[in-house]
């Protein structure tokens, strides 16, 4: 009896903890344009109120030219730059990262991480914002439900700077 019981504890023990994730795919698309420059890109997430609650990456031109660091054309980011931007201290730790190229780009979180860690239960909004010197704005929102009770995906498409964007949340 002890030795079922043992085993059966164990294994208990040894079973595979499951951490809540958040899954981000950004596609950045080939533009034919003369003058191409890479987009600045910012991915947060808004509470119901609409107020940032985590900032998820930030990718902008983090090397010295030049005109100067990239983070005087941060504000062309308009909705990210007012909601939080500014009040940041860049390069922010886990966040900020040089710009993407053209492709698709594949982030994940844990609800380990930092940026969900504190997370309340609720509504919440993916927000990705591009712009690129030269070129356009865009802004796409998908809405979800933190935590995920059950695997929820959401899809929104870019027209000019952006491509697919795509969200899965699993429990």
């Amino acid at each position: 009896m002890r030795v079922k019981l043992f085993i059966a504890v164990t294994g208990l023990l040894t079973m595979p903890a499951y951490a809540a994730e958040l899954q981000v795919n950004v596609e950045i698309p080939r533009l034919n344009v003369a003058e191409y420059h890479r987009p600045y890109v910012a991915i947060w997430l808004e509470g119901a109120d609409h107020q940032v609650v985590a900032n998820l990456a930030v990718w902008y031109q983090m090397r010295e030219t030049a005109e100067g660091h990239g983070t005087k054309w941060l504000p062309d980011l308009r909705q990210w730059w007012r909601k939080s931007g500014r009040n940041l201290d860049l390069p922010v730790d886990g966040v900020t990262g040089p710009t993407r190229p053209v492709g698709r780009h594949a982030l994940s979180f844990t609800d380990a991480q930092p940026q969900l860690k504190d997370l309340a239960p609720g509504q919440y909004t993916l927000v990705v914002e591009a712009a690129r010197e030269v070129g356009g704005r865009e802004l796409v929102k998908i809405p979800f439900t933190w935590p995920a009770t059950a695997p929820q995906a959401g899809k929104a498409q870019g027209s000019s700077e952006l491509g697919a964007v795509s969200l899965a949340v699993r429990p």
